[in-house]
């Protein structure tokens, strides 16, 4: 499953020229013309990461991000600015708003990459610890019984990886993205995704970090 990146901007061209970008690099990316129907779409499609501008019309990126923080389940959602308000007074206020990047305009698109990748990576790396944290809390009472091992043998055993799988699965473990996955194997970055969604569901992992912690974990590869 590709992770959600949500684009507010007022300007077409920022939203699309941004989209193409991640889009190419592996994300499922959706769009917003303003601050309300950004807060909207964040409700609905509960996006991994928002990328919105300040200035925008009916309610401003400052707003916007103030409004997602007041919600417990969107207080640790990575959040980019990209806004031409550079000045110092302007990049304090975004902080305070609870932005985790002040990016100013222009700006480079392999930058933007750079910045959404670090920041997806730290976000899943903690969410999987959590659930890794709330899985042992809920295996230790088997864990006296012996029944840990029983389980993780099975998983592993009932696995049936294709080698084009296994092929993406190990390039998912040196930490490529899908694009350059795509290059390696001489695949579009949509069909790695469809490998990347088949192997979660054969591991019954929900995200990337938790796959390659499968993987290392039961010597899947390599």
């Amino acid at each position: 499953m590709s992770l959600t990146i949500l684009v507010a901007d007022d300007d077409l061209g920022t939203r699309l020229a941004i989209a193409d970008f991640l889009e190419l690099a592996g994300y499922f990316v959706i769009t917003a013309e303003d601050g309300l129907v950004a807060l909207e779409q964040v409700k609905q499609s509960q996006p991994h990461l928002l990328i919105t501008d300040i200035t925008m019309p009916r309610m401003n990126g400052y707003g916007l991000v103030q409004e997602v923080r007041r919600q417990p389940a969107f207080r640790l959602l990575p959040v980019i600015f990209l806004t031409e308000r550079t000045a110092m007074e302007e990049r304090i206020r975004g902080y305070q708003a609870g932005c985790d990047v002040y990016l100013p305009k222009p700006f480079a698109l392999e930058e933007l990459g750079a910045v959404v990748r670090n920041l997806l990576e730290r976000s899943q790396l903690i969410q999987s610890e959590w659930r890794v944290r709330l899985n042992e809390d809920e295996v230790a009472p088997m864990q006296t019984r012996g029944a840990t091992s029983s389980i993780s043998a099975v998983t592993v055993n009932t696995l049936d990886l294709t080698p084009r799988e296994r092929e993406v699965l190990e390039f998912l473990s040196e930490g490529l993205s899908n694009a350059q996955i795509g290059g390696k194997l001489h695949l579009s970055p949509r069909t790695v995704e469809k490998y990347v969604s088949s192997l979660l569901r054969k591991t019954e992992t929900t995200n990337r970090s938790e796959l390659v912690r499968f993987t290392l974990q039961n010597h899947l590869v390599e």
